[in-house]
């Protein structure tokens, strides 16, 4: 068990995960996740994470692009959408609605975004917040695939900031290294820095 003190003096480099989920999620013996990968033997699987941490000293001014507009969303429309940006995710709506029971839980950090030409959704972000130790931690982050490059990515991002600024003293997220999407980038443009890579390795 990580101690506060710790994470909270290195949030990136204390635990791959966020605080909250240090307390709650048993890592299967078959998983090793380690900074170094060089202190395991070879393993058949070796899927690097990054995590960044923002300051939330300064977060990013955007604009909703023309054409776009902030909606309510309920659990099964998140999941819907989640489902519909990639090829490999089966998240489902009693996830979601799961994920609404726990302390971290805050539904002003669930955004939507939707076309208004279309009605559609197109945009989408979930975050967290532990109050105890003060960290939002972003958790999925999307937007549809023919409406990627206009902007909506960095909106939801720095939306779900400028939300949790004030309860939260610092903000964490994590993603694949090897994500054809790049979340790295859009989220070091956001204002996250401190990277440090985790590896997840089957062993």
């Amino acid at each position: 068990m990580i101690r506060k003190e710790d994470y909270f003096a290195d949030p990136c480099g204390a635990s791959s995960l966020p605080y909250w989920k240090t307390e709650s999620i048993a890592v299967p013996d078959h998983i090793r996740i380690v900074k170094d990968a060089s202190l395991l033997p070879l393993c058949e699987k070796d899927e690097p994470y990054f995590k960044l941490m923002h300051d939330l000293k300064t977060v990013k001014e955007t604009r909703l692009p023309a054409g776009y507009m902030l909606v309510q969303l309920s659990a099964a429309g998140f999941a819907q959408h989640i489902r519909s940006c990639y090829t490999n995710e089966s998240v489902t709506t009693e996830e979601l609605l799961s994920c609404q029971t726990r302390s971290v839980y805050r539904p002003e950090l669930w955004v939507a975004v939707k076309s208004t030409s279309s009605g559609s959704v197109v945009a989408s972000g979930i975050a967290e917040l532990d109050s105890r130790i003060g960290e939002g931690v972003l958790e999925w982050i999307q937007v549809s695939p023919d409406h990627r490059r206009r902007g909506l990515g960095t909106f939801v991002v720095c939306e779900l900031l400028k939300r949790m600024k004030g309860p939260a003293s610092f903000a964490t997220v994590s993603g694949r290294v090897n994500n054809e999407s790049n979340p790295y980038a859009l989220y070091t443009a956001c204002g996250f820095a401190n990277p440090v890579i985790w590896h997840v390795m089957t062993v």
